[in-house]
């Protein structure tokens, strides 16, 4: 066995794996020929010494995004077409939720008087997992959704007392057929034909999370704010990942430079040295003391 039979990672990445999921890969693999090394069977691992030969992608290199009229065509085709997955979609593009977040929500988990999420929990990999962040957080809920959520369960709430099951409402949002949480892959079936029957390209599921982001950010949202939202470590990584889509304001902060030197309310005195300034604006006088910090006084103005 060659080195270029198990090096083919590129490939891998081209054809839509993550670099990450790559490497895990790898790593299987080379687990595997390590036994066969202790057993005899091969002389050496050839995936021992293959190392990381691509760099970390750019931040930001990866989003796509949907525009303002992409999004409102896709949530008017699932109203459409798959009305019983539109309150997950709306979910994921009015909160930034990753997909495994909202399919772990609860009732409890949401206030529809306060409009207030409790992200908790994920869904991932058949069980219940701590959020990525590894940390709970608050996510503000618009007034579309509250009311999408509120006869959401009303409905769910009829459907169940028709069917004779008692009053008690299942605990999840989002459930399947069965009443289990809702799996990303098999949900990826229904996506790609709503994107199809939308007449839009591709777009992952996680781009929802993307376009919350950068619709905030582009229409000038606190960027605190947005990264709170979003359940990131820290502002910085979010200005790394999403500083291209700030709206172009550079050219109208530099021009100010050209404008005159705006009023200020009082001047910096030069020197406090027992010294009055008689000439200060809106009647502000310094006044020295006699510790090093001067302070104002305001009188009437000199005519």
């Amino acid at each position: 066995m060659a080195v270029h039979h198990i090096d083919r990672r590129d490939r891998k990445i081209r054809d839509g794996c993550a670099p990450a999921t790559v490497t895990h890969f790898k790593n299987v693999i080379s687990g595997v020929l390590n036994r066969a090394v202790e057993a005899g069977i091969i002389e050496y691992n050839p995936a021992r010494n293959l190392g990381r030969l691509w760099r970390e992608k750019p931040r930001g290199q990866e989003i796509n995004p949907f525009t303002w009229e992409e999004l409102d065509r896709l949530l008017a085709t699932f109203a459409r077409h798959w009305p019983e997955h539109y309150p997950l979609v709306l979910c994921l593009a009015r909160t930034g939720l990753r997909f495994g977040e909202a399919a772990a929500l609860t009732w409890d988990d949401v206030d529809l008087v306060g409009r207030v999420i409790h992200v908790r929990r994920s869904w991932s990999r058949m069980r219940f997992v701590t959020p990525k962040s590894g940390k709970t957080r608050k996510v503000d809920v618009s007034l579309q959704l509250t009311e999408t959520l509120r006869e959401l369960r009303t409905r769910r709430m009829r459907e169940y007392l028709a069917r004779g099951e008692g009053r008690k409402l299942p605990s999840l949002v989002f459930v399947r057929k069965d009443g289990g949480p809702i799996d990303i892959n098999p949900w990826r079936r229904v996506w790609k034909r709503a994107l199809a029957k939308a007449g839009l390209p591709y777009h992952r599921i996680h781009d929802l999370r993307h376009t919350y982001a950068t619709l905030r950010i582009y229409k000038g949202d606190n960027i605190a704010d947005v990264s709170s939202q979003l359940g990131h470590h820290s502002v910085k990584f979010t200005l790394d990942q999403y500083y291209h889509w700030m709206p172009g304001r550079a050219k109208g902060e530099v021009d100010g430079l050209d404008s005159p030197q705006p009023h200020a309310t009082y001047t910096q005195p030069e020197k406090f040295q027992g010294l009055r300034r008689e000439t200060q604006p809106l009647g502000i006088t310094w006044q020295s003391q006699r510790d090093s910090n001067p302070c104002l006084r305001r009188e009437r103005p000199i005519s």
